[in-house]
């Protein structure tokens, strides 16, 4: 094991109306004024808005609103934020919803610190250096944006998607009410579970040191994923197997699994988010179609682990059957495991390849993922 520095300055407010809450947290930090991020109106919809900002009037919180973020978040909406926050001189931002919405409130929280233009961040050009606080209610799990210090967002001029992570944008307090989460559709808790499974795979085959703890948590959080998924298609209401859902989906990209590991790199999420910044597909519907295609291709560069996948989680000896099992449980669970299910034509392959090695030589593995490479695995999906 290698060594490494492990720090996660967030704190999570786990269960049943914890939402009510918020403005008491909020408060607790000294904040008196929020901007308040939330998506396209089911939070209205539902009550949650109702309650958070009774909350925030009953703790003295003022707040201003930023709303329309969609699923796949676009700078133009981060810049709105950027502007009201500094035009009101407010002290946070507050996200309810899911990833788009936090991974949102982070770009505003780090833009609004800063003289120039926060696209700097995700191209590299500038290192955040400071931000707003940022507070989450969560009513989706995912991404792990809730623990972690990562945002994506989509460039609507050029059509990237690109990503920042600093510790400086970790949320301060975020709630995770499972019960928020209980009417998430079956398609997006099917596109939810392969993202989880996503943020748990990528080092765990790329890695060029795995410990073996560190591959155990890993096998836990999918086993643990398929578990509650299969669960909750068929009883949307389980709260316990809502709960454990939403847990592991934090555990998954929290910073924990790659402590100590070395070499890994994200190219499965490198190579989707070109398909959501040029069709608009839906992230984890993206990563169902490009995780197979990567694992066929890849394999043979890491046999062993490969091997172990298989047994571990579907108890099978090769390694192709693993790759095989876990391309079914993804049909299975309503998820789309070809470019054509997901509504990408093939004629499309060499504008991802371009758009995806783009994003590769920004973060660093251009020379892996040339766009000839690229190009081979979409043609596997």
């Amino acid at each position: 094991m290698n060594d490494f520095m492990y720090h996660n300055p967030t704190t999570i407010e786990f269960g049943r109306a914890k939402e009510n809450s918020i403005g008491q947290y909020i408060k607790e930090a000294n904040i008196e004024s929020v901007l308040l991020v939330y998506g396209t109106g089911s939070i209205k919809k539902n009550g949650l808005y109702e309650r958070v900002i009774a909350s925030l009037k009953s703790n003295g919180i003022s707040y201003e609103e930023l709303d329309e973020v969609v699923s796949n978040p676009l700078l133009s909406r981060v810049n709105d934020g950027i502007k009201i926050v500094k035009d009101k001189n407010i002290q946070a931002v507050l996200g309810v919803g899911g990833g788009s919405v936090a991974d949102s409130a982070k770009a505003i929280a780090a833009g609004a610190k800063y003289d120039g233009d926060v696209w700097d961040f995700f191209i590299n050009k500038a290192q955040i250096s400071e931000a707003l606080p940022v507070f989450t209610v969560m009513t989706l799990a995912a991404t792990a944006s809730e623990m972690n210090g990562n945002s994506v967002i989509i460039n609507d001029e050029t059509s990237q998607k690109y990503s920042i992570s600093s510790v400086l944008v970790n949320p301060v307090v975020s709630v995770v009410n499972p019960e928020l989460m209980a009417t998430v559709s079956k398609e997006y808790l099917a596109y939810s579970a392969v993202d989880i499974i996503a943020h748990s795979i990528e080092v765990y085959f790329t890695a060029s040191l795995h410990p073996n703890f560190n591959s155990r948590i890993v096998e836990s959080i999918i086993k643990t994923v398929i578990e509650t998924t299969e669960v909750l298609i068929e009883n949307p209401d389980d709260y316990d197997a809502r709960a454990e859902f939403a847990w592991v989906a934090i555990q998954a990209l929290n910073g924990l699994t790659p402590a100590g590991t070395e070499g890994g790199n994200f190219p499965n999420h490198m190579i989707e988010h070109s398909l959501s910044a040029i069709y608009n597909v839906a992230h984890g519907a993206g990563l169902s179609v490009v995780i197979p295609a990567w694992m066929k291709w890849y394999e043979n560069q890491n046999p062993e682990q490969f091997k172990r996948f298989a047994k571990e989680i579907f108890s099978e000896e090769e390694s192709s059957k693993g790759i095989e099992k876990l391309e079914e449980w993804f049909a299975k669970i309503g998820a789309p495991t070809t470019l054509e299910a997901a509504g990408i034509p093939r004629s499309g392959i060499q504008a991802l390849a371009q758009n995806a090695n783009a994003l590769a030589s920004v973060w660093g593995i251009g020379d892996i993922y040339s766009s000839d490479t690229i190009a081979e695995i979409l043609e596997k999906a």
